[in-house]
């Protein structure tokens, strides 16, 4: 099949995947409030999806660089998570939620990663990259994203949260389709005799500053991950309006995905981690500082360009300069365990328990001193790239 088939159905798989993430994160914690679980129940169901990051992305990826069968894999994920779906509809109580999205959260969590594996597959050349193909087709996750996260906020402000279930299971019915059409690509570096370790390379400091600039960078994210949308609804925002402000975050992701070709080559990407983790610093003090103020929580919202896109882009391009062949899917979920698993469980765990003490402002203030230390430990990446 043509690169430009491969890429278009994957295009399809990342779109699809997005919009369902689109409604599903933002208005979960909105739809468990409605319930009448308290702030440290949400806070826990939520980490759930993080929880699951701790370890199911990385069997996912050990899976698929061995059986280099990515496509079947996702294809798999999806249907299955399409069924655990239909258990939000049960009347099970706290228990029986709480093993429904831990098994959903076990197969979608693992997703993104492979197809980011499959996607720097079809891209890298030498070690590098092609970003302006991948902006073409990461765009179309963020532009999946936007309309969703819009058009459930609007629906739910009309229809009300019970309609949540029933729009999960729309939402996955597209991503198994989607992940139906996936060509059946291979990975030759899967080949038993290709077959690497993953520890000499993460005794490398290089790498290991790494992750750990990207642990404190996506932990400093938490506040929003998990926090946003119920601290925008205690600071009195209409659910439309929450939705309006996810939706200015993803359409500067949309611009940014669409012309990053031009700014990432003017910097090694190791000073891009120090730019986004210091851009990060200033988004999370002016949301904890003035999110009433509607300009403030705008313009910070806008930095999301440059907080989550240029900083997803750089780790990509990253990992897949480090991380090639048969290392490539197993770099993609160790990422992803670092990255948004601990993260996660971490931060939504402890962001709930100092909500409920002192007030939800509390976790973005905290934040701020996270990214950090996400810009200390970037620059240490930067300091070893010019050496």
């Amino acid at each position: 099949m043509p690169l430009a088939s491969q890429l278009t159905a994957l295009s399809a798989l990342v779109a699809t995947y997005f919009a369902h993430i689109g409604f599903f994160n933002p208005y979960l914690p909105l739809w468990l409030k409605e319930t009448g679980m308290s702030l440290v129940t949400i806070s826990l169901l939520v980490s759930l999806q993080s929880a699951s990051r701790l370890v199911a992305p990385y069997a996912w990826g050990w899976v698929s660089d061995r059986t280099g069968r990515r496509s079947w894999l996702l294809r798999y994920a999806a249907l299955a998570s399409l069924a655990l779906s239909l258990g939000l509809w049960l009347d099970g109580g706290f228990v029986g939620l709480f093993v429904v999205l831990l098994l959903l959260f076990c197969h979608t969590s693992g997703m993104m990663p492979m197809s980011e594996a499959l996607l720097a597959q079809l891209l890298s050349r030498e070690g590098s990259l092609d970003t302006r193909r991948y902006g073409r087709v990461r765009v179309l996750g963020s532009i999946g994203f936007l309309v969703t996260v819009i058009a459930a906020g609007w629906w739910f402000e009309r229809a009300g949260m019970s309609q949540f279930p029933m729009i999960t299971c729309i939402t996955l019915a597209a991503v198994a389709l989607s992940a139906w059409c996936l060509p059946s690509i291979r990975d030759r570096a899967a080949d038993p005799a290709t077959q690497a370790s993953v520890l000499p390379l993460l005794r490398q400091r290089a790498i290991q500053l790494f992750f750990a600039s990207t642990f404190f960078h996506v932990l400093s994210h938490i506040g929003i991950y998990v926090f946003f949308s119920l601290y925008l609804d205690e600071l009195g925002y209409s659910k439309t309006m929450i939705g309006l402000m996810w939706a200015l975050s993803v359409l500067v992701e949309v611009v940014w995905f669409f012309t990053q070709s031009r700014w990432l080559a003017g910097a090694r990407l190791g000073l891009w981690l120090v730019i986004c983790a210091g851009i990060m610093t200033v988004r999370m003090a002016m949301t904890a500082a003035a999110a009433d103020v509607l300009w403030v929580l705008v313009l910070a919202q806008a930095l999301h360009a440059i907080t989550f896109a240029a900083h997803h882009t750089v780790c990509i391009a990253w990992l897949a300069r480090h991380f090639p062949g048969a290392l490539r899917g197993r770099g993609q979920a160790l990422y992803t365990v670092i990255a948004y698993g601990l993260t996660g469980v971490l931060g939504g765990v402890l962001g709930g328990l100092v909500s409920s003490h002192w007030g939800l402002v509390t976790v973005f203030w905290l934040c701020v001193p996270v990214a950090l230390l996400g810009m200390i430990t970037a620059w240490g990446v930067w300091r070893l790239e010019r050496a």
